[in-house]
Formats: structure tokens, C-alpha cells, sequence
């Protein structure tokens, strides 16, 4: 028996009858399977290997101008994905699925993190990161010809967010993983920024999730541990829910709303607006791979999936490239 279909095997001995089982997968294009991983094993080292995965390290998670221990989009991913483990361990569902979806889910995202995506989605009429996530690794990855991840894979990719809800129990487990992780840690990262202190948080927040990071992600795992199991589905108590509907009015009004980051958002808005302009004007100046893409897509997809790729810091190194004369050159 291969490595892969002992592990198979033991899916179906281990793990729930809720759980989503490897062997049962499909791809949107037939291929011959490894001998020793399971397709979505196998999707997730696809994502961790891809060129849109390490562009994340410098990708804005809520800071734009930060030091050295604030979160990027890829420490939010890893997060993502030890919170969904746990609790898909825990209701005996599948780890593996809930770590590539977990893995994939952000890649999409523009530079300057929310801020970029609503840019993008003024400029052009519509952009969402899940959908762009997708696409990133299904059409744009290796070439154009994409990872061919598993339709449960994808599925949990596009709707981690938004008002569909994933087919899977491991896609659901992601899209709450996901609210776990920001709040709590975009708070922490807002802690440490000086900008709110525990004695901020609403009551209903401190009594039944907690002021200290790791005790509030514990309270939350915890509450979707327990109420899950008994559901047959990933859900949490209605104390839980109220408290964490509050927590998150909380944190769009402080932090992602604030005015008190307000020129940040500016300044990275500003920057993508004038790339994103500059590009559909001058498409000739976008590197090759994205040109012969033109043959297959509109300009303005082109363009966007060209910027939305974008790292933060590369985005503002080709911002004055373009625009700012080179030091020393007397402007007249």
C-alpha cells in the first residue's frame, strides 16, 4: 500500500463522517496523484511553494508604517491556519484541507492591505480579495497555467469571506479561524502601536472573551470547539456570537476606520491610484509575463492582477521610479 493511500485509509478510520476525505476530491483537470501525499497535503505544499505565498511577507495586515513585530499578510496566514487546525483536530475533521485553505485564503490581497482592495474596487467596479485569491492561484500561478488545486480547496478560498458559506466543515472552520485571528491580533498589534489599551475594549468583550490575546483566542476556540460538536456544524454560542459582533464594530471603528490611521490609508491609496493609472496608459511598461497576458485578458485585468500582486514595498519603490526624479536632478 502507498504512503498516500495509507493515508486515505486512516481518513476514513480517524476522522468524522463530517469530514471532507482526500480520496473523494476532485480537480478541475485529471493528473497522476504523489505516492506519498494526499491531494489537499499536496495542495497546501502548492500554495506554501508559490511565488503569491512569500509575496505576502510584505504585505500590509492592518499597519502600513510598522516595525519589526507587527503582523503581515503572512503571519495573519500562519496564524489562520494554527487557529483552524486546532479546532478541525478537535471535531476530528481535516487538518490538511483546513491548512491549504487557511494557506491560500489571502494571497489575493492588495498591497496596503483593505485599503488597496477598496482602491481597486472604486477604480474598477468591482474586486474582492477571495475572488482575486482564486484566480491568483488557479490562472495566474506557474505561468498561467495554475496549482489545479481540489474544488474543496478552492470552494473554502472563495468564501472565507462574503455572504456564501463554504461547502466544506474545514472551509467553514477557515472563515471563523479567519475573524479570530484579525481581531485578535490586530488588537494586540493596536496595543502595541499605543493606540488602544485593554481598558478600551467594550464590557461584553472583556467579560466573556478577555483583555490578554492568547485567553481571548482560547475563549473563542473553545466556544466553537464545544457548540460545533454538537451541532454538526461550525458555530458558536449565542453569548460568543454577540460578544464577537461586538468586538468587531469595535475594531472597525477604532482601527480600520480610524482617523487616527487615516493618512496612512491615504498615502497607500494614493500610490496604488497612480500605478494603477500609469499602467493602463503605459501597459507596454508592466513586465513580459504580464504583456503576453493581454493576448487572454482585457487591459484592465491585466492591470489589476499586475498591481493587486503587488508588495507593498515594491509598489512604492515602483511608484518613484516612475515618478520622482532621480536625487540630485534640479527640478525646474
Amino acid at each position: 500500500m502507498l504512503v498516500r493511500e495509507r493515508i486515505e485509509e486512516q481518513e476514513y478510520l480517524l476522522l468524522s463522517p463530517l469530514a471532507a476525505k482526500s480520496r473523494e476530491a476532485v480537480r478541475d483537470r485529471q493528473q497522476d496523484e504523489c505516492i506519498f501525499r494526499s491531494k489537499f497535503q499536496r495542495d497546501r505544499d502548492r500554495i506554501i511553494h508559490s511565488k503569491a505565498f512569500r509575496r505576502l511577507k510584505h504585505k500590509t495586515q492592518v499597519f502600513i508604517i510598522s516595525g519589526d513585530h507587527y503582523r503581515t499578510r503572512m503571519t495573519h496566514s500562519l496564524e489562520v491556519s494554527q487557529i483552524g487546525r486546532t479546532i478541525a483536530r478537535s471535531l476530528r475533521l481535516n487538518e490538511d484541507l483546513t491548512e491549504a485553505i487557511a494557506m491560500g485564503h489571502d494571497v489575493g490581497h492588495t498591497p496596503f492591505g483593505h485599503s488597496g482592495e477598496a482602491a481597486l474596487n472604486r477604480l474598477t467596479g468591482h474586486f474582492a480579495h477571495n475572488e482575486q485569491s482564486l484566480r491568483v492561484l488557479q490562472e495566474l500561478e506557474k505561468g498561467g497555467r495554475g496549482l489545479n488545486l481540489t474544488r474543496e480547496v478552492q470552494d473554502g478560498i472563495l468564501h472565507h469571506s462574503g455572504s456564501v458559506r463554504p461547502f466544506t466543515l474545514e472551509g467553514r472552520i477557515v472563515h471563523w479561524a479567519d475573524r479570530i485571528a484579525y481581531l485578535c491580533h490586530d488588537f494586540d498589534d493596536s496595543m502595541r502601536a499605543n493606540i488602544l489599551t485593554a481598558d478600551d475594549l467594550p464590557e461584553v468583550v472583556q467579560q466573556r472573551i478577555g483583555t490578554v490575546t492568547s485567553h481571548m483566542i482560547t475563549a473563542m476556540v473553545s466556544d466553537v470547539i464545544c457548540n460545533s460538536e454538537k451541532a454538526g456544524d461550525i458555530v458558536f454560542s449565542e453569548p460568543m456570537g454577540e460578544a464577537m459582533a461586538v468586538f468587531r464594530e469595535f475594531m472597525f471603528k477604532n482601527i480600520y476606520h480610524s482617523e487616527l490611521l487615516e493618512q496612512e490609508r491615504s498615502q497607500g491609496i494614493f500610490v496604488l491610484e497612480q500605478l494603477y493609472d500609469f499602467f493602463m496608459k503605459n501597459s507596454d511598461r508592466m513586465p513580459e509575463e504580464f504583456r503576453q497576458r493581454r493576448q487572454e485578458c482585457s487591459l484592465q485585468q491585466t492591470v489589476v492582477d499586475y498591481v493587486a500582486g503587488l508588495t507593498d514595498s515594491y509598489a512604492v519603490q515602483l511608484f518613484n521610479d516612475i515618478f520622482m526624479p532621480p536625487v540630485g536632478v534640479m527640478v525646474r
